[in-house]
């Protein structure tokens, strides 16, 4: 491992931090998911970088505009900071899946052009996912620990997760 380099948590959005309930845009909707606060603090008590990356094609397929994903984004930051979490950057793909970009999960572009932002070693990250897609784009990306987040909120099982990468 470069011991220079950033170790970073990816994360899914919608499934993962907020509960999922099918194209959330608006902040009434957000919820987010039990325990994701502590968890989120003690990923960073482990030094890992925070990234949220996210499919959005309600932007693309016309179901919100990507003012309302903005707008319910920076109500998620500001309250994940009034938490004393730091998200170092919110990724997003807005594009349907007919359009077959490289941004669009499981393509790895997301997870690649952050690598290459904040220099960091993917073989030592991780990815957090509630879809097999999350899963894939984190494997074609070279992040070896892959987290198929399946729960309904983060229990003691999560932290030891964190805690055994010491």
């Amino acid at each position: 491992m470069n011991s220079h380099k950033n170790r970073a948590l990816f994360l899914d959005r919608d499934g993962v931090i907020n509960i999922d309930k099918g194209y959330v845009s608006k902040i009434e909707d957000f919820e987010f998911i039990e325990g994701v606060f502590e968890f989120l603090r003690e990923a960073m008590r482990q030094n890992l970088l925070l990234i949220i990356v996210t499919n959005q094609s309600g932007i693309g397929r016309g179901y919100y505009r990507l003012e309302d994903f903005k707008r319910l984004t920076e109500y998620m930051l500001r309250r994940l900071e009034e938490e004393g979490i730091a998200i170092a950057k919110v990724y997003f793909c807005p594009h349907s899946p007919e359009e077959r970009c490289a941004c669009r999960k499981p393509s790895s572009g997301m997870l690649l052009e952050a690598a290459e932002a904040f220099d960091i070693d993917l073989e030592n990250s991780i990815m957090i996912g509630d879809k097999e897609s999350d899963m894939e784009a984190a494997k074609g990306a070279g992040i070896q620990k892959r987290w198929l987040f399946t729960e309904s909120r983060y229990d003691n099982s999560w932290f030891n997760r964190l805690k055994e990468l010491k």
